[in-house]
């Protein structure tokens, strides 16, 4: 982080507004506006030196606050930045502390002139925490938050912000936070220890009176990279994100994860359920979708597995993929207080070709809904290699309802049971298990009225399907499908399955994994 004291920020500030005024007057050459190729200039610089660990300590009593101490620290809407442009964006600071211990320096750009936000106690209020001693200028915070009248022309609602390594989540109109993105995601498979790339220094550029849309510039740093990010945000009722990322490796890295998303799935109808609640469901995702490069779409529903499992879809240049909130029905939730209907779904679409890769899906075990659970990524086929300079754009969408994201049907549940012969009393049989599927939406409620057209187009990579039907439900408008599987123990499986009419396909192809121990 910057060396910075008060003197330097006040001359900083005072530049900022003198500079383009002497320009003006003939007596200082206007400088040079600061541009993405800045930062990208200085990831550049900073892959070349060795990784420095974070800094020292923070000062007490920041070191030791709790998750109570820290929620009771609030940055002042009253003092937000921006609001000077006359605009419609207004800026908000996280305070370090807690698990936020990391440092990072903000700045906002004038006329392309940046200025580091200086560390004022006034701007926060602190709750019953006390402060007796000064903290320094150049303290530095944990994050910092958009505001945008994104649901009513005179409130600001929180539209985006970055706090944690390289976290971020943004919001559209009526959304709720859930998922999260992030810069770069390092070994999330497993064998070494994962590793978590931080934004260490941001620049805002300050909107323009008239301006819809905000630009922010972020430094990302890591053991083992370097990178420039650009994002441009663009607020409405399903928020647009544009990002633009320049990395330069400083070592070699295999396994890399591109616009990466992390989500939490704890229960849902697909699978049993873990704990005594009220509530039906409990996800911020219940599932992945995809696009491949083909333009086949691909379902695959989340669980919360018993061990960690890893998924992987390979493609060329896929067309998209996300952690979507398919189920809207607040009766299956039944939560009045975290709005579990209304998280968001994040879609990823790639801009230009990314090659050969594929799309990773990780699922771990969580004993409750407190912790994400959830991560899907794009990992290409080659790894970074160090001294390499990789630029990488895509399209971050934040969506409440993605039914209109392909015209076929969409599987809306995913059911599974014991397999049983009709009539039959014995104990199931551990290693033969049912899967049922609603799929609805497309043209599938025009096949109601002659469902023998409709054809279910099963496969599995191990074991034998052994009995399947089709039959209307009349409640979706569409199709409930079943489908028996046996397997061998220690046997898995990846079910696949779509419905056709014809040769015309009717529906996204649903996939499933299944064991049997």
């Amino acid at each position: 982080m910057m060396n910075l004291t008060r003197r330097i920020l006040l001359q900083s500030l005072l530049a900022s507004v003198a500079l383009p005024a002497l320009a003006q007057q003939g007596g200082v050459p206007a400088p040079t506006p600061f541009r993405f190729e800045d930062v990208v200039r200085r990831a550049r610089e900073l892959a070349a030196q060795p990784y420095e660990p974070m800094a020292a300590q923070l000062p007490e009593p920041l070191n030791r606050l709790s998750f109570d101490d820290y929620r009771d620290i609030r940055f002042r809407p009253e003092k937000a930045l921006l609001a000077s442009s006359g605009g419609s964006f207004r800026l908000q600071l996280f305070h370090l502390g807690f698990l936020y211990q990391r440092p990072v320096t903000v700045n906002i750009l004038r006329d392309g002139v940046p200025t580091p936000i200086p560390y004022q106690k006034e701007l926060f209020d602190y709750g019953h925490n006390k402060i007796d001693k000064p903290l320094p200028v150049n303290l530095g915070f944990a994050g910092f938050r958009l505001h945008y009248p994104l649901n009513n022309p005179k409130v600001f609602d929180e539209v985006i912000a970055f706090l944690g390594a390289s976290y971020f989540r943004f919001l559209g109109a009526d959304q709720k936070y859930g998922a999260s993105a992030r810069g770069l995601a390092i070994n999330v498979e497993g064998g070494e220890a994962e590793e978590f790339p931080h934004f260490r220094e941001f620049w805002i550029d300050m909107p323009k009176p008239d301006s819809d849309q905000a630009t922010i510039y972020a430094l990302l740093d890591s053991p083992s990279v370097a990178g420039a990010y650009r994002f441009v945000l663009y607020p409405s009722k399903e928020t647009t994100l544009d990002v633009t990322a320049t990395l330069f490796p400083r070592r070699t890295i295999p396994n890399v994860g591109l616009a990466p998303l992390t989500s939490m799935f704890f229960e849902g109808e697909s699978e049993r359920k873990r704990t005594d609640d009220f509530r039906p469901e409990l996800h911020d995702s219940d599932g992945l979708l995809m696009q491949s490069g083909a333009g086949e779409w691909i379902w695959r529903p989340l669980r919360n597995p018993d061990q960690k499992t890893i998924s992987s879809f390979s493609d060329k240049n896929p067309r998209g993929f996300g952690l979507m909130q398919r189920d809207r029905v607040f009766e299956n939730y039944q939560d009045l207080e975290t709005f579990y209907h209304k998280r968001p779904s994040y879609w990823v679409e790639p801009v230009g070709e990314w090659g050969e890769g594929r799309v990773e899906l990780v699922e771990i075990p969580t004993p409750d809904e407190t912790h994400d659970n959830i991560v899907a990524y794009w990992e290409p086929s080659r790894p970074l290699e160090a001294g390499q300079e990789v630029t990488v754009n895509y399209r971050l969408r934040a969506l409440t309802n993605a039914n209109g994201m392909h015209p076929g049907g969409k599987a809306i549940n995913t059911f599974q049971s014991p397999a049983r012969n009709s009539g039959s009393n014995s104990p199931s049989d551990p290693t033969h298990r049912r899967f049922l599927i609603d799929f609805a939406g497309g043209d599938l409620d025009y096949y109601l009225a002659d469902p023998g057209q409709v054809q279910l187009i099963p496969t599995t990579s191990a074991g034998t399907i052994t009995h399947t039907f089709v039959v209307p439900n009349e409640h979706t408008k569409g199709f409930r499908v079943a489908i028996d599987v046996k397997l061998e123990p220690g046997q898995s499986t990846d079910l696949r399955a779509f419905l056709r009419a014809g040769n015309k396909t009717l529906t996204e192809t649903w996939t499933y994994p299944w064991s049997v121990e």
